[in-house]
């Protein structure tokens, strides 16, 4: 009859590895990047998506690899206020500056002073 080897004693569990984080790219976020986008829009009824894409593309945003990010930028940004969407569901439709955000962006800025402005 033929004898089985025993098996081989298992090899000790190797340490797990950590895993470099990669450091976060400088500029601003998406979100950063739609406020000024839409804000910049001189529409009445908001800008479109696709319109947004553009000018997001134009600014030196890669769209096409980033599309998840778009949108779920511009989702957050309607659930939080600072955007207010026209037209549509989701993601698609039409987007504009809240109000609210409006008069906050212009309360923040300090007014300028004649001595300190370069006004001409």
């Amino acid at each position: 009859m033929a004898e089985v080897a025993p098996a081989p004693a298992a090899a000790p569990a190797k340490a797990a590895k950590k895993k470099a984080s990669k450091p976060k790219k400088a500029g601003p976020s998406v979100g950063d990047l739609i406020l000024k986008a839409v804000s910049a829009s001189k529409e009445r009824s908001g800008m479109s998506l696709a319109a947004l894409k553009k000018a997001l593309a134009a600014g030196g945003y890669d769209v096409d690899k980033n599309k998840a990010r778009v949108k779920t930028a511009v989702k957050k940004l309607v659930l939080k206020g600072a955007l207010v969407q026209t037209k549509g569901t989701g993601a698609s439709g039409s987007f504009k500056m809240s109000k609210k955000t409006e008069t906050e962006t212009k309360e923040t800025l300090p007014p300028c002073n004649p001595d300190q402005c370069d006004l001409k």
